[in-house]
């Protein structure tokens, strides 16, 4: 098998430290790949990073995939300079301990290891329980209280020490898959559809929004400021192809599938049949999954912005979700790319998908 070679912009998301409200890092990333592309650039108060190209097109078409990753934030320091802290995000609490984390702060990236109480000195009821929170601390070799606020503070954030790596191909494993690769499509499809721009009637504004992982805050606000009349969202989604995972309940999509394309109570059906016939025409696979209620992504702010969005909403397959060694397969996120630009090129001009 030949070596696959990741693309320079995805792995430098992918290594930034970006916690939802701390997201200067992948900021930074984004900033540097796609403003040179874009024909006007800002950002928010909320923290999102928008894009515009071919601003006199109509109608508005709005890409979004958040930035913001989980993380921790410190919340107390005990007199013997151990750091306790409060989860920013959905964490599973029987993956924290036991991690290295980064924690940022004013003077730089300080290092930590997450603790509790060893199995040894556990009762055997004690060993069935999975900890609290407040149970479990992080220690960064700090031998007081006064040493440890010297280099961290109250309120700084902290982000598993995971970083990306390939593990057969093109299939990877990252702390932050969640969803760095959806702040990459937005930002990469705006970057290949400002190379041949005769060919887009829209007006495309890509937002690598923030605050997602806390209650798609970013995308409430941009919504409002980029006024959108059709809108792809692409996020993560499930891929239920290991063991363990009842596909009665959960469907069945599989990791290197292709993107995932969602119908339900939050998706336009003519938005949809769009993605199926862009889906098509390139000759990419693609699966189908469904959501009786609005989804827990971007897209449920993003639907009901204004007077309504004609959304759709695009899953990359993965598997081990809101773990610190989430999996995916880059060829996914690839297709995922190609789908956005191929869409966009077919969106007529006065096609505001209303049905």
């Amino acid at each position: 098998m030949a070596q696959y070679t990741p693309p320079a912009f995805l792995t430098e998301l992918l290594h930034a430290r970006s916690p939802s409200g701390y997201e200067r890092e992948a900021q930074e990333v984004f900033d540097r790949h796609v403003k040179p592309s874009a024909d006007a650039y800002t950002g928010d108060a909320l923290g999102n990073r928008i894009a515009t190209l071919n601003p006199g097109g109509d109608p508005t078409l709005m890409f979004a995939g958040h930035m913001d990753e989980l993380g921790l934030i410190i919340t107390y320091v005990n007199k013997d300079g151990f750091l306790y802290f409060d989860t920013i995000g959905g964490h599973d609490r029987t993956v924290i301990s036991g991690r290295r984390v980064i924690i940022q702060t004013e003077k730089g990236p300080v290092k930590g290891v997450t603790g509790k109480r060893a199995i040894h000195l556990m009762d055997e009821a004690d060993r069935k329980k999975v900890p609290e929170i407040h149970e479990i601390w992080i220690d960064i070799g700090a031998r007081s209280k006064k040493e440890a606020l010297e280099r961290v503070s109250i309120g700084d954030a902290a982000t598993y020490d995971h970083e990306f790596e390939l593990i057969h191909g093109s299939i990877g494993t990252a702390r932050a898959f969640d969803n760095k690769v959806g702040a990459y499509v937005v930002g990469e499809a705006l970057i290949r559809l400002a190379k041949d721009r005769k060919r887009l009637e829209a007006r495309v504004v890509s937002v690598a929004t923030s605050q997602e992982e806390i209650g798609v805050r970013g995308a409430t606000g941009s919504v409002f400021s980029v006024d959108p009349q059709v809108a792809l969202v692409v996020d993560v989604g499930h891929a239920t192809d290991h063991p363990d995972c009842d596909n009665r309940k959960y469907g069945e999509t599989k990791l290197s599938g292709g993107p995932m394309l969602c119908r339900g109570a939050n998706i336009n059906p003519k938005v949809f049949d769009g993605l199926v016939r862009a889906a098509r025409k390139l000759k990419i696979p693609y699966q189908v999954e469904s959501d009786p209620r609005p989804t827990g992504t971007d897209a449920k702010a993003i639907q009901v912005g204004r007077g309504g969005v004609a959304t759709g909403v695009v899953s990359i397959p993965l598997r081990y979700m809101h773990t610190p060694s989430e999996v995916v397969d880059l060829e996914d996120v690839e297709r995922c790319v190609k789908l956005f630009v191929e869409f966009a090129r077919g969106v007529a001009k006065g096609d505001y998908r209303s049905w």
